[in-house]
């Protein structure tokens, strides 16, 4: 099942990489795969030779390439997948291609992308088509990553700042009138809640398609920033005292013709079907063991579980709660027929952020699972009144524990695949843990 979207200007969606670089001059193809932990892969292939690469793939390493293998093991091919192809605009003569991950004439079960598409599948043997809009933030810094790009952005109330954000007008508008001619529906652009941050909205679509175009974005944010002469960076807790960049995901769920939205039902209180409210069970059923991979990295937890920010909300969960139009709580109904995750962050792997939603909500549907009592609450001043929310994990190492146990999730997700991805995060955690700080000096050394 590939990616459909409108690659081409026309409208039309490539099958032929040979044909789509003899009509777009491109010299190039960047043929890409996202690697276990979120990292993009490419080799830079020339046009005369991507036509031998469509079929058998280009080869990599995997274990040096991101993947849980060894130096022993059979070269990874990386088949681009035609229908994702996106010429850059900034640099016209190279084109983007995804890829799915083959070896030894097999689907390599923990490529986030292969996984992802498997899950698309049972989605519509479901009946259904996921769709999903991201709504990812990202800071431009400093190349060292110590201060922020722009010295004049201090305020202290910086959410939709209009003057700091004319001051990155260049690079915003380029990568808007990229989006715009890419047909992506691009609709608007803001700064966010801390000092240096931003968020650019498009259209939400299927989910691979989704997934492929966050992924491109996140490559050409930091592309144009590096031409404009400074960092982007989605990390997600830059800096202690700011807001962190989270990805918040807006979730429906439609038949196979994508033209009936199966989660809207405006005689509901909450605007949400049945089948959406069981869609939304299994994310809350699910949330904490999902944890570890839509917020993957030692930082992410300062994020999730932040101490008031200057601006004087940290604009994330701590607990597994759902409500309405309110953005406290883990999970909010915004309006009929979708609701919006805002647990992801911004190191998210764009296709396993996909995938984890869908494994969950698949899994609620299967089972009809209750979401449990809507909260209406403020979470930040009130929260600790609730007594029976499930708590969102501290730090990674417990949020990987809590993946490793749960044996559902882990055989819906791919048993392969998480096993590779908390070997391979174990070995981030014990680094870290065995890293000297400078708190550990300033507290500790006259103990």
């Amino acid at each position: 099942m590939g990616t459909k979207f409108d690659n081409n200007i026309d409208g039309a969606v490539t099958t032929d990489l040979e044909d789509f670089a003899r009509s777009r001059d491109v010299k190039y193809f960047m043929v890409t795969y996202t690697d276990l932990l979120g990292y993009q892969r490419a080799k830079l292939v020339p046009a005369r030779a991507i036509g031998g690469m469509q079929k058998d793939g280009a080869g990599f390493a995997g274990f040096a390439g991101g993947m849980d293998m060894t130096p022993a093991d059979s070269d990874m091919l990386a088949v681009p997948d035609p229908s994702s192809v996106i010429q850059l605009p900034w640099k016209p003569e190279v084109a983007w291609v995804a890829s799915n991950c083959v070896m030894n004439g097999k689907s390599v079960d923990q490529a986030p992308r292969n996984t992802l598409k498997r899950l698309v599948e049972e989605a519509a043997a479901q009946g259904i088509r996921v769709k999903t809009g991201v709504e990812p933030e990202f800071s431009f810094v400093t190349f060292d990553g110590k201060a922020l790009s722009d010295e004049h952005d201090n305020s202290k109330k910086p959410c939709y700042d209009q003057q700091a954000l004319m001051r990155r007008f260049d690079l915003i508008r380029e990568a808007s009138d990229a989006m715009l001619d890419l047909g992506w529906e691009p609709y608007q652009n803001d700064h966010e809640d801390a000092n240096g941050q931003f968020e650019m909205n498009w259209k939400y679509d299927d989910v691979m398609v989704t997934a492929d175009k966050y992924s491109f974005f996140k490559f050409m944010i930091k592309s144009l920033a590096e031409k404009y002469g400074f960092r982007a960076t989605f990390m997600p807790k830059p800096f202690p005292h700011l807001t962190g960049n989270g990805c918040h995901a807006h979730i429906s769920a439609w038949d196979l013709s994508g033209k009936t939205n199966v989660f809207a039902d405006d005689d509901s209180p909450d605007g949400l079907s049945q089948k959406g409210m069981h869609f939304l069970g299994g994310i809350m059923k699910y949330a904490a063991t999902m944890t570890a991979i839509i917020c993957p990295t030692v930082n992410s937890y300062k994020r999730i579980n932040a101490p008031r920010t200057v601006s004087g909300s940290s604009w994330a969960p701590n607990a597994v709660t759902w409500t309405g139009n309110n953005r406290t709580h883990m999970v909010r109904v915004p309006g009929p027929g979708r609701f919006e995750l805002r647990l992801p962050d911004g190191a998210a792997n764009p296709y396993l952020m996909q995938a984890v939603i869908l494994a969950a909500g698949l899994r609620g549907l299967r089972e009809e699972i209750n979401p449990g009592p809507r909260s209406d609450i403020n979470m930040y001043t009130e929260g600790h009144t609730i007594k029976d929310a499930p708590r969102l994990p501290l730090n990674l190492l417990d949020a990987l524990r809590l993946l490793d146990q749960d044996q559902e999730f882990k055989a819906a997700l791919g048993e392969e695949l998480v096993n590779g991805f908390i070997k391979m995060k174990m070995v981030e955690w014990h680094s870290y843990v065995s890293h000297l700080t400078q708190w550990e000096l300033d507290h500790t050394l006259d103990c």
